[in-house]
């Protein structure tokens, strides 16, 4: 069975911090990010919780490979890829968890 990866950038609650991670679980991880799941993390040391952008993949070796291109690309980069698909850097995961 091929697993499915989910490639995603978080932000803080200014925007000026960004970090691109890799999974096969998007919901568990960001609760993880959310909740300061790993608290000497470079997420959580910045606060970054807001889910800008993600990207569904078929399989994980895809997935890792699509993570190191994002990764290896600029700031300004980063930023046209969240804003082709979120133009106001809301978080898409908002709703996805009870408060």
């Amino acid at each position: 069975m091929i697993k499915t990866g989910y490639v995603y950038l978080i932000s803080n609650k200014y925007n000026t911090v960004l970090y691109t991670g890799v999974t096969s679980n998007l919901l568990q991880r960001i609760w993880q990010h959310k909740t300061g799941y790993y608290a000497h993390s470079f997420s959580c040391r910045y606060k970054l919780n807001k889910l800008v952008y993600f990207e569904v993949i078929d399989d994980m070796g895809t997935a890792i490979a699509r993570e190191k291109q994002i990764k290896a690309g600029s700031r300004k980069a980063k930023g046209k890829l969240i804003n082709e698909e979120n133009t106001t850097w809301s978080d898409l995961s908002r709703d996805w968890y009870d408060e």
